[in-house]
């Protein structure tokens, strides 16, 4: 798209309340676009916000200086920028990833409860594919966009981690009502066969039924809870997110 002429420089750049200099933040190309740059040309500019672009769109810049380099020692600037990436992904409610349409959905559907007309359908061939690159290239895209590449593990672990911990919660979920919904079945045939020994001592049988339904939800309650705490050990609980920093 920057070859067929497409820009940043209708972008403010705001942060911090202002816009960046000149100095700050030059431009890789002089006149009105860049178009007909070559791979090459692209790579070589070391103001590029192509870049790591998605660790910069992700992260908090004012806690490196905005666009000013000489603020943070660029070692420095990197990590903070990377973990504050890191943070602010961890605090939305939802994100996907395109490699994974039918667990994109999934996820979606159960956080903000709706339904898509439609499942997704997964392409696994794009554009890009279609480019050859020689391995020297190659290497030198990664190189430059190498927090972008770890912020992309991160998320992908992350994605995963909130995937099987909503099909947990889920199965779970569906586990108890099947129980509640054989328990009910099962109270209603039992009243259906009782003899007629009027009122209170249907209402007694009742009771009597409601005692052994409570106990046996309790202790079926207490196993779920200690299936549910063994298979923490192996899959997401609740405090994934805090499994994730610490592994991170």
């Amino acid at each position: 798209h920057v070859q067929r002429g497409a820009t940043w420089k209708t972008s403010l750049h705001m942060c911090d309340g202002r816009t960046p200099t000149p100095e700050e933040l030059p431009s890789c190309y002089e006149g009105s676009d860049w178009s007909g740059c070559t791979l090459q040309q692209f790579m070589d500019c070391p103001y590029n916000l192509a870049n790591n672009r998605q660790v910069r769109m992700l992260a908090d810049l004012s806690l490196v200086g905005c666009y000013n380099m000489s603020t943070v020692p660029e070692k420095k600037r990197a990590q903070l920028l990377l973990e504050s990436a890191k943070k602010n992904l961890r605090d939305m409610a939802f994100f996907g990833l395109t490699e994974y349409q039918r667990k994109t959905q999934f996820l979606f559907e159960r956080t903000f409860r709706l339904r898509f007309i439609r499942p997704f359908m997964q392409y696994n061939s794009t554009r890009a594919a279609g480019v050859d690159l020689d391995n020297a290239t190659v290497q030198r895209i990664e190189e430059l966009n190498e927090l972008d590449m770890e912020l992309y593990d991160y998320a992908r672990d992350l994605f995963q981690q909130r995937y099987q911990y909503t099909r947990q919660q889920e199965r779970r979920q569906q586990r108890i009502k099947n129980h509640m919904q054989q328990n009910h079945q099962g109270l209603s045939l039992g009243v259906s066969l009782w003899p007629s020994h009027g009122r209170q001592s249907l209402e007694s049988r009742q009771e009597d039924l409601e005692g052994v339904r409570g106990e046996r939800e309790e202790r079926d309650d207490g196993e779920e809870g200690g299936r549910t705490e063994e298979a923490g050990s192996r899959l997401p609980t609740e405090d994934y997110m805090n499994q994730i920093i610490n592994r991170w």
